[in-house]
């Protein structure tokens, strides 16, 4: 068989988003596609749970699992602060159905391959890119293409002024009556019991009014054990949200980098890096999905049109810029996490300040919201990161979001 175009190596959300775009149905000429997929296993993560903002009409509506028109945050002291981001939806996408979703398309591609196995490495040569791995059977495979994109995490972050993890455990539950309101997803609740440094909130997306996915998140240096996850959940649950009595349906958890070091987007001339492995992920908040989506169309755009690839940078000079003050900010103690998203989510509108965690609002609106923040800390902040060296974190790259289902429900009083 002759080397395909283009071989994708891994089959997460970036590389099935990549796949689904490259294979488009309306493409002239069909490109040829090979995704290199993880063998059953260790290697292949658990059923997931991705949530973004977009208006409605978006690729994946009719596998979501729910949408929300209005969006709560509530304070500290238990202030709600509610909006309706128009034309924006929060959306839910869990792992499966995408992926589903996604196959089906790839399923009727002339040009697609899927192939089941471990990658060993990946270098680029001079006559394009090439993907050494082992088959589920031991056999070594050699597969070589004009491009190769892999999104793979690397195995430690770059060098960075400022790491911090955003990391969390959520429930899927059932209630015994109707607890929920299915219109309103809470996107914040800040009355969990806060880190010394950095902040911490529950999350509860309603998918009916007695089911929920309920999660408790930190942003802070270092991780909790399955504990204290246990204890923080039983906290939010029975203290604050006051559920009563519940069963468990499914368990995830998960660790996301935060940091604002420069992940590189290119090795070589023909591997490219790109999901989590690019950059995606925004590093004041952790969301990567939306990203994943506008650098999968302009790459495929791009690879479809026979032009040179120049990888897209996922957020911008400016946006990147702002997230690196905020974070060295958080984990500095300079401001209080809590008080600043509250209040954030309180004095700008909704949509705007969507966008502008998208990094898709103007300088001007930039700054109208700066003015809403701690002003003072921000600035010190902002004059003092220039003379911050980038250094090597101590430790290796935090694993990517495993949800654990638990295979049967439990009761939780």
């Amino acid at each position: 068989m002759p080397d395909p175009e283009v071989v994708i190596v891994g089959g997460g959300a970036a590389g099935l988003s990549l796949a689904y775009r490259l294979c488009a149905p309306d493409a002239a000429t069909p490109l040829s596609v090979v995704l290199v997929d993880a063998p059953p296993g260790p290697l292949r993560p658990a059923t997931r749970t991705w949530c973004f903002w977009e208006p409605p009409g978006g690729a994946y509506d009719s596998v979501l699992s729910a949408s929300w028109q209005r969006l709560r945050v509530r304070g500290a002291d238990g202030t709600a602060t509610e909006t309706r981001p128009a034309p924006f939806l929060y959306k839910m996408l869990r792992s499966d159905a995408f992926e589903a979703h996604v196959h089906r398309r790839l399923s009727r591609a002339a040009g697609f391959r899927r192939v089941e196995a471990t990658v060993t490495a990946v270098r680029s040569t001079p006559h394009g890119g090439e993907v050494l791995a082992r088959d589920g059977r031991g056999a070594e495979l050699v597969l070589r293409a004009h491009r190769v994109f892999d999104s793979r995490p690397p195995s430690r972050l770059p060098p960075a002024r400022t790491v911090l993890l955003q990391h969390f455990a959520g429930w899927f539950v059932r209630t015994g009556r109707p607890l929920f309101d299915p219109a309103t997803a809470d996107l914040m609740d800040f009355r969990t019991r806060q880190p010394s440094r950095g902040l911490s909130f529950g999350y509860v997306l309603p998918l009916g009014p007695d089911t929920a996915l309920i999660e408790y998140t930190e942003f802070s240096r270092a991780a909790l054990d399955p504990d204290g996850y246990r204890r923080a959940l039983h906290h939010y649950t029975q203290e604050v949200l006051r559920l009563g009595e519940f069963r468990i349906i499914t368990e995830e958890r998960g660790v996301i980098p935060m940091t604002d070091g420069r992940f590189p987007r290119q090795d070589g001339r023909s591997v490219f890096r790109i999901g989590t492995a690019g950059g995606a992920t925004r590093p004041s908040t952790g969301y990567t999905f939306a990203a994943v989506q506008r650098q999968s169309r302009a790459v495929a755009a791009s690879v479809r049109a026979g032009r040179a690839l120049r990888m897209p940078a996922p957020h911008g000079a400016r946006p990147r810029a702002m997230d690196a003050v905020m974070l060295r900010a958080l984990d500095s103690g300079r401001i209080d996490g809590a008080e600043f998203f509250t209040r954030l989510f309180r004095d700008v509108p909704g949509e705007r300040l969507l966008r502008f965690l998208d990094g898709g609002t103007r300088l001007h609106e930039d700054l109208l919201i700066g003015l809403r923040t701690p002003v003072a800390p921000m600035l010190r902040t902002a004059l003092e990161l220039p003379f911050r060296s980038r250094r090597a974190p101590d430790t290796e790259h935090p694993a990517p979001p495993t949800p654990r289902p638990t295979g049967h429900e439990e009761s939780t009083p």
